[in-house]
């Protein structure tokens, strides 16, 4: 499985592809930060992040999108900035059809360190050690994009196959055979 991870934000966009499958060594694709000048109107920002994660799917053609989920903050200018990148990037995944994935980021943390209460450093390191890195990318937007794909790797496959699971028990019930 190849699992492009978003970490939105409209100065830094975090993305990282990372191929492989639960019980494997993982394996790093690309990862880079998006950026978009804060000089700039938002909507040209947001276009600006709209080409880049195009051009991403295209180059990379995942197989799922994870993109981390937004959650309130004090500041509400960076969750608004946040919320609209996320926004952008789902519209462009489900555009093509591809799986969408919201992992909160204390799950992320959990998942790739151990600790939902991971600092960032923790995290960096833990994704330098799972896909084998000589050192931890930079900056900290990158390693999220990463833990986020590797979450999805580790996890999404399990959630995907309850969610399904849930879904055929609610039509069986739901049958005239009944």
């Amino acid at each position: 499985m190849r699992v492009l991870g978003i970490d939105p934000g409209l100065t830094r966009c975090g993305m990282g592809v990372v191929e492989g499958q639960v019980g494997r060594p993982l394996t790093l694709v690309d990862v880079n930060v998006l950026r978009t000048s804060s000089d700039l109107p938002v909507a040209q920002r947001l276009v600006t992040i709209e080409k880049g994660v195009d051009a991403w799917l295209d180059e990379y053609a995942p197989d799922a999108v994870a993109v981390e989920r937004v959650f309130a903050r004090s500041d509400v200018s960076t969750v608004m900035g946040t919320a609209q990148a996320s926004g952008i990037a789902l519209v462009c995944a489900a555009r093509r059809g591809l799986p969408v994935a919201l992992h909160t980021p204390t799950e992320v943390k959990a998942a790739v360190s151990g600790s939902g209460r991971a600092n960032k450093a923790q995290v960096g390191a833990m994704v330098t050690r799972i896909l084998r890195l000589d050192a931890p990318p930079k900056p900290a937007d990158a390693a999220d994009a990463l833990a986020l794909a590797i979450t999805h790797i580790w996890r999404g496959g399990a959630q995907a196959r309850i969610e399904a699971a849930l879904a055929a028990a609610g039509r069986q019930s739901r049958s005239p055979d009944r």
